[in-house]
């Protein structure tokens, strides 16, 4: 069996047993351009042709079926409970001041460290809508803004 055959078999498994153990699509695409590599060596072409057609499969795959795939293999966000707050009100039990990092709510008895979707001051006591949730924190504004 001529070298590059093998080089072209061992490249495609190598591709697919990359793809198979992540779950990005990023590695068929080789595999299919080292596909077009060993087609290329099975009739008999040069090195440099086999390795431009391995290339240029390889960039057209990427570049057209990597978007269309990445539209029909929807990643569906999973909501947690903590979104479930988004919408709702919460107690400021601390002033909240994004520029010093302070600020404490409470909503459903559980205390919340809190910032301010706008960077505005929200006084202790006051009652603020929860707009977003990053991290630990919730990003609020002030009722009724």
């Amino acid at each position: 069996m001529e070298p590059n055959v093998v080089i072209w078999l061992v490249g495609i498994i190598a591709f697919i047993i990359l793809e198979a153990v992540t779950y990005q699509i990023v590695s068929i695409w080789f595999a299919l351009g080292a596909v077009g590599g060993l087609i290329v060596t099975l009739m008999g072409k040069q090195f440099g042709i086999q390795m431009t057609v391995f290339l240029i499969i390889s960039v057209i795959c990427v570049l057209a079926l990597r978007p269309l795939s990445k539209k029909m293999i929807k990643t569906k966000n999973v909501r947690t409970n903590s979104d479930s707050l988004i919408g709702k009100e919460v107690f400021i039990t601390e002033e909240v001041n994004n520029l010093h990092g302070n600020g404490k709510g409470i909503i459903n008895g559980m205390t919340w460290s809190v910032r301010s979707a706008d960077d505005s001051l929200i006084s202790e006591n006051e009652v603020a809508s929860i707009e977003d949730i990053k991290g630990v924190h919730l990003i609020v504004k002030r009722k009724g803004e």
